[in-house]
């Protein structure tokens, strides 16, 4: 059972030396308490208050990684049920399914355009996780030839979907020094299943209809060693899996360790592609570790994978890009410099702006700590002096001849500021809105 703060505070060494970067040891204590922080943050803690701190120390989900020859993707180590409270950690894997029924030419197609599949997404890059190929043939030997040619076109993690062992242990034999997931075991054949997971390494799913059923096929498949599971709440509508599933979140939470485990939806809608992307929608925000889905289409994957960096990102962190100075469409020594702050959605939308325009600029991006310009000049982290400073650092003058710099036009305010600090330059104040940059270098600055 978890144990409250103040159980964890008698446990610790009450010296309040503060190296673990709170206040006090009782602060601490409720820290470790509420999952917020690590036991490792405290250097004197002894090792018999250790051992019986682990399980208040150890998340609540377990976390679980699939090992692919190119890639990891993992899922677990979540310690809130709503993002504002803290954050959530691990994005969850999207993976697409293929059938080993289907004929090898659609299965090539889908893999190859599947794992080439990649979006810059203000600053991030926007990739599925792996591939679920799935035992419909019920032969052994065609589903190690599938998954043979998988590994032939990509190295994302796999999860192999079958009821068989026999026929999974076919796959699995292609597999080698990985660490994929088997779906799925239940009620009819956990024990088999079990073996063949403990003895290949891999993770293993668990399929049932109920929370009990679940919690009792995790206890007994943990009693025989596997240690990282998977739980598939098979039921039939989107509100019964969204009530499941949210249930199960509760509970893990609570320190229920039956349920302690990340979650996999298949959002499989027979070829209705808008359920199948509000399916797999609702498995991202609640909440699936692991998402499967039946349909490669960009128009499909691309929205979903936006969703999951949306709320997969800490919410007290602002998204940031690296601040220096950007050549936008190749800008030769008579180009003007734009100026903005390294909130990664200010910094897209103006370069999106210009270079779309086909103009050529410099984009001379300062250190906000993330912040949009507003913000940042209400916080006085955009400012003359830091503003000089970023142009210095990054040896601007060094690029132009033409020294013209333009600021945000919602910061006009300091362009008296900025000439005092930069006497050799032309201050010009741009327009408000990134939208509006291209018309104004076109009439303004040419």
């Amino acid at each position: 059972m978890a144990l409250s703060g103040i159980q964890i505070y008698k446990m610790l060494p009450q010296t309040n030396c503060k190296e673990c970067g709170f206040a006090t040891c009782l602060a601490f204590a409720m820290k470790l308490a509420a999952k917020q922080a690590e036991l490792d943050g405290c250097p004197y803690v002894t090792e018999e208050s250790k051992a019986a701190l682990a399980e208040s120390a150890t998340p609540p989900i377990r976390l679980v990684t699939l090992k692919g020859k190119a890639g990891e993707a993992k899922a677990g180590n979540e310690v809130v049920l709503f993002r504002h409270e803290k954050t959530f950690y691990n994005r969850p894997g999207v993976f697409i399914r293929v059938l080993d029924t289907e004929d090898d030419e659609v299965i090539e197609n889908k893999v190859r355009t599947g794992s080439s599949y990649s979006v810059d997404y203000v600053g991030m890059e926007l990739r599925i996780d792996g591939f679920a190929v799935e035992a419909a043939s019920g032969d052994r030997t065609r589903l190690a030839t599938v998954v043979e040619a998988l590994r032939a076109s990509t190295g994302l993690p796999l999860i192999l979907v079958g009821s068989d062992p026999a026929v999974l242990s076919g796959g699995l034999d292609k597999l080698e020094g990985e660490a994929p997931l088997i779906m799925g075991a239940d009620t009819s054949n956990w024990e088999a299943m079990a073996d063949l997971a403990a003895g290949r390494g891999a993770a293993l799913g668990i399929r049932g209809g109920s929370i009990e059923e679940l919690a009792q096929l995790s206890e007994k498949i943990k009693e025989k060693g596997v240690e990282d599971l998977v739980l598939y709440p098979a039921v039939d509508s989107m509100s019964a899996s969204l009530a499941l599933n949210t249930q199960i979140r509760r509970l893990a939470l609570k320190n229920f360790r039956p349920l302690g485990y990340p979650t996999i939806a298949f959002a499989a809608a027979s070829g209705d592609q808008g359920r199948e992307s509000l399916m797999a929608a609702q498995a991202i925000c609640k909440y699936a570790g692991f998402v499967v889905i039946d349909t490669f289409a960009p128009e499909l994957i691309y929205p979903l994978l936006v969703l999951r960096e949306n709320i997969f990102t800490d919410p007290q962190k602002p998204i940031q890009v690296l601040p220096a100075l950007y050549e936008i469409n190749s800008p030769g020594r008579s180009d003007p410099v734009l100026v903005t702050t390294n909130f990664s959605i200010t910094y897209f939308s103006v370069a999106n702006e210009v270079e779309g325009a086909g103009l050529p600029a410099w984009l001379l991006v300062t250190d906000a700590e993330g912040m949009s310009v507003l913000t940042a000049w209400a916080a006085g982290k955009f400012d003359a002096e830091s503003i000089a400073k970023a142009v210095k650092q990054f040896g601007v003058a060094d690029k132009v001849d033409q020294k013209w710099i333009v600021l945000p036009g919602h910061t006009a305010v300091l362009s008296g500021e900025l000439e005092e600090e930069l006497p050799d330059w032309v201050i010009k104040v741009g327009p408000r809105e990134a939208v509006d940059l291209p018309g104004y270098m076109r009439q303004v600055l040419n």
